[in-house]
C-alpha cells in the first residue's frame, strides 16, 4: 500500500450530529476534505466509516497519519 497524501498538517475541526455517519478520506486526495469524494478510486485506499456517538465538535485527522483514525491524535506535530 502506498502512503496517503497529507491533505493538511493540522486537523479539520467540525461539528458533527449524533447518529450521522461520515466517510473520512484515508487517501488524502479528496477535494471534500476531510470526507471522501471518490478520489481514492484506482488506489489501495478506501474511506473510513465513522458514526458520531453524540452531537459535538470533533477533530478529524488531516495529515492521514494518526494512530486513532479518523480522529486527530497530534501525530502531525511529529511529521
Amino acid at each position: 500500500m502506498s502512503d496517503p497524501v497529507m491533505a493538511q498538517k493540522g486537523p479539520y475541526s467540525l461539528d458533527v450530529e449524533a447518529g450521522t455517519t461520515y466517510w473520512w478520506c484515508s487517501c488524502g486526495r479528496s477535494a471534500s476534505q476531510p470526507f471522501c469524494d471518490g478520489s481514492h478510486k484506482g488506489t489501495d485506499f478506501t474511506p473510513m466509516e465513522w458514526t458520531a456517538p453524540r452531537t459535538r465538535k470533533v477533530h478529524f485527522c488531516g495529515c492521514k497519519q494518526a494512530l486513532n483514525k479518523p480522529m486527530c491524535d497530534g501525530t502531525h506535530g511529529k511529521i
